[in-house]
């Protein structure tokens, strides 16, 4: 496939009907744009926004032909268009399900990839020990057991398992003081259950403390799990002990690596691929670059009979309507909007709006209102069917294109993910996040050239040639495509290779704190 030449042009122009353009440099005040037919007003960071044409009081600002909000005071050709005088507005929107949806074509010859073969048929792309805390309190435990293991301290601990890819400790900061029958509790013992089954373990042990709230056996019982070699559930207090605690758990984990050393990879359809896709750090290249670039690779995932997770309802707010559009039923449209209305009456009552974000970094980066952030963020679900929409951490059976119901946090989204049963993330960065996962491998897709130059010892790929002019967005789609494909196959990313993704694990915390 030919390259095409580098676009000289200092802006990006998205849609004939927009009425601002993206700067793909920085742009100094009397610079002409040739091709719009306006002089810049101002220095205009890269990734910002231009205004085209005069734009009055409360007149919508257009972007990806979508409304990105209203302008606060006139516009006038030329003039940088940000906070300073672009604000989020309301509005209605047509929802029509289903409108856009247009049936899948497949590929008759599936790609493959090696994955490891689970004895129930589940395939995995990595082979873990995992080790779970029913509360925080077992946290020190349950990491000083993983520790003995690190090849970065005790190289010697797996020297003889070279087929396992460590052993990892998940620990997080609730599992008491809350209600014992409440949502949170049955959220957090769904993450944990979905991360107890995920393929990606080759095992798991739970430590509690063992007067906790979160007992044991209520997660064992919520979630159907079942103890045995592969899963073993013990606490502090019965096992007589921190010291007695650690060493059991050390004691148990060397049993279990000669066996779980033995696992082959073996070349295995591409349906068995479950991506969860994330953007953090997002600027104003994210929704040009890499998330239309990861959208025409999940456009690929899917055609090949793979599924894809689009998540952080904070950060489709206002572009719902494009994915209702898609959707395969009323049923699941509904499922969507449902969600929509939760997250509008969860900030009301914590006292935050809907368009709290974006963030510093994001608004640095030239995004100015959450609609603008959304319209990016919905980019990378590309464009065949939603096929279903799931709450946090249940589990992703659907094959396509699915929406789960998240935080727009990024650590919270992914452990959701990661819990539906996500066995890969793919993760479009603009300003640069460092973000690994345990135990599904996480790709980071930077979104400009200059962020791959500058952070490249994060960067997996780099999506800037989209914004450069050298590169299309499909041909960047079948490099992570490819990516993808390698990286299941057992290809270390970079945030494995730096050893992240134990601290990364951060269950949503919901309601009161007792």
């Amino acid at each position: 496939m030919s390259t095409p030449a580098a676009n000289t042009s200092p802006v990006i122009r998205i849609h004939p009907q927009d009425n601002v353009v993206i700067a793909r440099r920085q742009l100094l005040g009397g610079a002409v744009l040739a091709d719009e037919g306006v002089t810049v007003a101002g220095l205009v960071p890269p990734g910002h926004k231009v205004a085209t044409r005069n734009i009055a009081v409360g007149e919508p600002v257009r972007r990806y032909d979508q409304i990105i909000g209203m302008a606060t005071k006139a516009i006038a050709a030329g003039e940088h268009v940000h906070t300073h005088n672009l604000a989020f507005s309301d509005f209605a929107r047509e929802h029509a399900p289903g409108a856009a949806a247009q049936p899948t074509q497949y590929v008759q010859t599936p790609a493959t990839f090696q994955g490891i073969v689970r004895a129930d048929g589940r395939v995995a792309t990595r082979n873990y020990i995992g080790i779970l805390t029913s509360v925080n309190c077992s946290a020190t435990a349950a990491r000083a057991i993983a520790d003995y293991f690190r090849r970065d301290i005790r190289p010697e601990a797996l020297a003889d398992f070279p087929n396992v890819d460590g052993v990892v400790a998940l620990t997080h900061s609730m599992g008491c003081a809350t209600a014992s029958d409440g949502e949170e509790l049955q959220v957090l013992r769904r993450t944990l259950g979905g991360y107890a089954k995920h393929a990606n373990f080759y095992a798991v042990l739970v430590v509690g403390l063992g007067c906790e709230t979160n007992q044991i056996q209520g997660l064992v019982d919520q979630e159907g799990l079942q103890e045995g070699v592969k899963f073993v559930t013990f606490n502090i207090q019965e096992t007589g002990g921190t010291t007695k605690t650690v060493q059991k758990g050390i004691k148990l984990i060397q049993a279990l690596l000669p066996e779980a050393n033995q696992v082959q990879r073996v070349p295995v359809p591409v349906k068995h691929l479950t991506v969860g896709l994330q953007c953090g750090g997002s600027d104003g290249y994210s929704g040009i670059s890499a998330n239309p670039a990861l959208g025409a690779a999940v456009d690929l995932l899917v055609q090949h009979g793979g599924a894809a997770i689009l998540s952080e309802t904070p950060e489709i707010y206002g572009g719902e309507h494009l994915l209702t559009r898609r959707a395969v039923s009323h049923e699941v449209a509904d499922k969507l909007l449902k969600r929509i209305a939760w997250w509008e009456a969860y900030t009301k009552r914590n006292h935050m709006q809907m368009d709290n974000n974006p963030s510093a970094g994001n608004k640095a980066g030239g995004l100015t209102t959450i609609l603008e952030k959304s319209l990016g963020a919905i980019a990378k679900s590309g464009t065949t069917n939603l096929v279903d929409v799931v709450e946090f951490a249940q589990p992703v059976t659907a094959r396509g294109f699915v929406y789960m119901d998240t935080p727009g946090y990024d650590p919270v989204s992914a452990t959701g993910q990661v819990a539906g049963g996500a066995n890969l993330i793919c993760f479009t960065t603009g300003r640069g996040s460092a973000y690994g996962c345990a135990p599904s491998p996480s790709l980071k897709l930077a979104t400009n050239t200059a962020l791959w130059q500058r952070q490249e010892d994060d960067m997996d790929i780099n999506c800037g040639g989209v914004v450069d002019g050298t590169e299309t967005v499909q041909q960047a789609g079948e490099r992570i495509f490819q990516m993808i494909i390698d990286t299941a196959s057992g290809q270390r990313t970079k945030s494995e290779l730096h050893g992240y993704g134990q601290n990364e694990f951060v269950p949503w915390q919901l309601g009161a704190v007792m």
